[in-house]
């Protein structure tokens, strides 16, 4: 098996990362501690108690269909394969353009790019230094990696954003709103045909969807209908498997019916979905159908079954027309390695005016990967726009301040972001501005993020009712807020989980989540109170929520709940 790289680590994590028999003792032994609910914060000299909570008890035993807690243990690049690929020494392209930061290398490294591409795949190698960027770098093709030397020594200064580069981009909801505000990146990881299109829609001022299906959600064709299956399953029987393979990526698609009973099964279908008024929350609606991206593990054809490499993230009912479809061409086995991006620095856009100074951005991509990223002074940092089973692992976001430093959106499912850093900004916010943090909305689902140290901003879940992330072991100054319109709907679906998390200055917006989020669970948390941004849930009644180990730091075993439900068998 091949070994790991170790890169220099400009950011390395502010706790020691738990050892794999430590957490498997976590996993297997957890009748060794019992105590649950409330405690007396741990005083800072002493080491925390170690503690089970019942919660992860349960879920070990119905590790797929835990009401509150979703799986998460296959999220990211290849269900979370380590380390990433590394392409033969004869697929290499080392860059002749010196490292200067005084003549344009962008067009050098994307015709190397697009080389590798079409040979088939290759790694783009940039020495150590600075290489001025005057456009942006697009990775258009599959199996295809742009390396440096690391955050450290390769740094690519990028002089103009996206607004100068393709034009203002318009929200396709209306108002004045800039979507460089929350889309595209000056480094663009997105399948060639499906940039093109996008390009071609926003220098067009034809707003576009910018998801699986196209523009006009419209790209896509039945493969197989598919009959019921309950959250969980592994395995779906369609009614014509002869167009499957073993290996295809496709698109499950579920409609919403006009009693949204789709939209109340994401939030968790307690008294307050049903009772919740749907009809008026047209953003949200515009995000159904929910298309959910897998990989086919495998096919009996004459069972007409079809295994994923993941469980269901949802039921297949009847009511929903579930169907197996095709998709845009996916940009797959792609990455970018071992550099900072740093913009110049301009002063940070009033809120939702972005020009576009935009750090990393997957869109339309499955299984692909960052890893020792930096960026500088951007608008908006690491992005995930219908984005799946993506891996960004040793990220960091640094320099005057950005809006959202991280997002996730528009249908993006089984990310992985871990070992990530967010610094306090260097200069004072601008009047006008604002600040986010790690954002998900859009019904994406089943996203981690893991091992994170956040200096500033929040767990911003941004409305378009969001459902089944996970915030795991996290040190976050929670000072940001959380964004969305009220025509996104809400702000949380079913079986959100916040697990080990320390909040420095103890404001509860976001983190402690049992008030907020229907049957979601708040594990291993600090006592918090409640100051600045303060909202009230979206739905009336019991949330069916669960609170334990509330008033703990760093107490909860296992410590890191990606990392645990990684080690649990399948079953």
């Amino acid at each position: 098996m091949e070994q790991e790289r170790t890169p220099t680590d400009p950011h390395p994590h502010p706790h020691p990362r738990p050892s794999r028999r430590g957490l498997l003792g976590a996993a297997v032994a957890v009748a060794a501690a019992t105590a649950t609910g409330a405690a007396t914060p741990t005083p800072a000299h002493a080491a925390p108690r170690s503690r089970t909570p019942t919660l992860w008890r349960e879920f070990t035993a119905a590790p797929y269909t835990h009401p509150q807690i979703p799986y998460i243990g296959r999220a990211g690049f290849r269900t979370g394969r380590r380390p990433f690929p590394r392409l033969h020494p004869d697929r290499v392209h080392h860059m002749d353009i010196a490292p200067d930061g005084k003549t344009d290398a962008a067009p050098a490294i994307n015709r190397a790019l697009a080389e590798a591409g079409r040979e088939g795949g290759g790694t783009v190698v940039l020495r150590p230094g600075t290489y001025r960027i005057d456009s942006l770098i697009h990775i258009a093709h599959d199996n295809v990696t742009l390396r440096g030397a690391g955050s450290t020594r390769t740094t690519l200064l990028a002089t103009r954003s996206l607004t100068e580069l393709i034009g203002p981009y318009g929200s396709r909801y209306g108002g004045d709103k800039s979507s460089w505000s929350w889309a595209g990146g000056l480094i663009w990881l997105c399948p060639q045909d499906r940039w093109a299109s996008l390009t071609a829609a926003i220098r067009a001022k034809d707003w576009p969807f910018e998801g699986w299906t196209g523009n006009k959600r419209d790209e896509w064709e039945t493969l197989t209908t598919v009959r019921p299956a309950h959250r969980g399953s592994w395995s779906v029987t369609v009614a014509d498997a002869s167009r499957l393979r073993k290996g295809d990526l496709v698109l499950l698609r579920l409609s919403d019916d006009p009693d949204h009973t789709l939209l109340e099964h994401m939030a968790g279908y307690g008294a307050g979905a049903k009772a919740y008024t749907w009809d008026d929350k047209t953003k949200l609606t515009s995000y159904v159908p929910y298309e959910w991206p897998v990989r086919i593990a495998a096919v009996d054809p004459g069972k007409r079954r079809v295994t994923f490499e993941r469980p269901l993230p949802l039921d297949v009912r009847p009511e929903w027309d579930p169907r197996l479809t095709t998709h845009v061409t996916a940009l797959t086995g792609s990455g970018v390695e071992g550099l900072t991006l740093e913009a110049v620095e301009t002063p940070q856009s009033p809120h939702l005016l972005d020009q576009g100074f935009n750090g990393v951005t997957f869109q339309c991509a499955y299984d692909c990967w960052a890893d020792d990223i930096v960026v500088r002074h951007v608008d908006n940092g690491f992005g995930l726009v219908a984005a799946s089973a993506c891996t960004l692992r040793r990220t960091r976001v640094t320099g005057r301040g950005s809006h959202h430093p991280y997002f996730c959106r528009e249908g993006a499912h089984d990310n992985l972001v871990e070992d990530f850093r967010i610094d306090a900004r260097t200069t004072p916010a601008p009047p006008g501005t604002q600040l986010h943090g790690i954002n998900v909305e859009g019904l994406s689902s089943h996203n981690v993020w893991s091992r994170g140290h956040m200096e500033m901003g929040t767990f911003d879940s941004h409305r378009g009712m969001p459902f089944a992330n996970v915030r795991t072991d996290i040190t976050v100054e929670n000072n940001g807020r959380h964004g969305g319109d009220a025509s996104a709907g809400p702000l949380f679906g079913a079986r959100f989980t916040h697990w080990n998390i320390r909040v420095t200055n103890e404001r509860a917006g976001l983190m402690k989540i049992d008030g907020l989020a229907p049957r979601s669970a708040t594990v291993g948390l600090n006592a918090v109170r409640e100051f600045d941004q303060i909202d009230v849930p979206d739905f009336t009644g019991d949330l069916d929520a669960r609170l334990e180990l509330y008033g703990t730091t760093d107490a909860v075993r296992p410590r890191n709940l990606h990392e645990a439900q990684r080690l649990l068998p399948r079953r």
